[in-house]
C-alpha cells in the first residue's frame, strides 16, 4: 500500500536523480539513520547509501539492489551545510543537512556514528558541489565549538559559511567554507 501511495503522490524520485549510480555496489558509506519524514515530521528508521554524490535512501538493506527504486535522494552537491543538530531537536546523536531551500534531520545510532556521518557527507559536499561564483577556502578551527561562531563570518572582506568539518589525523580540526567571490 505504501510503494502505491509513493507512486500516485510522486514521492518516488526521478531516475535522472540517480541514474549511472551504483547504489548497491560499493558505496562511499552505508547504514542506518533515523530521518523525519517530510509531511508528517514523524521519524523513521532507513537504510541511507552515500555515493558519488548522492545521498539514497531504502526501507532496509536487503532491499538495495539493481533494480531498486529509492525512496529518496538528496544531491550532496547542493547542500551548503552538514553539522550537529542535538540542541535543535533535543535528541542525542542527531545532525542536520541543509541546503539553501530546506534542512533535512537525521539521528545516528551513536556519537561516532554521526561523526562518521557529517565527515563522510562533508567531504562529498566538497568534492560535488559545483563552484559557480563561489570560491572555496579552507579555514583552521580551533574545536567544533567554534563551529557556530564561524557560521557567518568575515574572511578578508568577504562572507563566508561553513560548508564541513573535518578532522584530521592529528587532531586539528579545519573548517571547509565557501566565500562569495567578489
Amino acid at each position: 500500500m505504501e510503494n502505491l501511495w509513493r507512486s500516485v503522490s510522486g514521492q518516488d524520485p526521478s531516475p535522472e536523480e540517480y541514474q549511472n549510480i551504483e547504489f548497491w555496489s560499493n558505496p562511499e558509506r552505508s547504514g542506518w539513520l533515523t530521518k523525519q519524514t517530510d509531511y508528517l515530521k514523524t521519524w523513521r528508521r532507513r537504510w541511507f547509501v552515500l555515493k558519488q554524490g548522492k545521498l539514497l535512501w531504502f526501507k532496509d538493506p536487503s532491499s538495495v539492489h539493481r533494480s531498486t527504486i529509492p525512496r529518496g535522494v538528496i544531491s550532496v552537491g547542493s547542500c551548503v551545510t552538514v553539522k550537529g543538530a542535538e540542541d535543535v531537536l533535543n535528541k542525542p546523536y542527531a545532525f542536520e543537512l541543509s541546503n539553501s531551500n530546506s534542512t533535512m534531520y537525521f539521528i545516528a545510532d551513536s556519537d561516532k556514528e554521526k561523526e562518521d556521518w557529517i565527515n563522510s557527507i562533508g567531504r562529498s559536499i566538497v568534492q560535488h558541489s559545483s563552484p559557480g561564483p563561489w570560491v572555496f577556502m579552507v579555514e583552521r578551527i580551533s574545536s567544533t565549538e567554534d563551529t557556530q561562531n564561524y557560521m557567518h563570518t568575515e574572511v578578508e572582506g568577504r562572507t563566508s559559511l561553513l560548508l564541513a568539518f573535518v578532522d584530521c589525523e592529528d587532531g586539528i580540526s579545519f573548517g571547509i567554507s565557501q566565500s562569495l567571490n567578489v
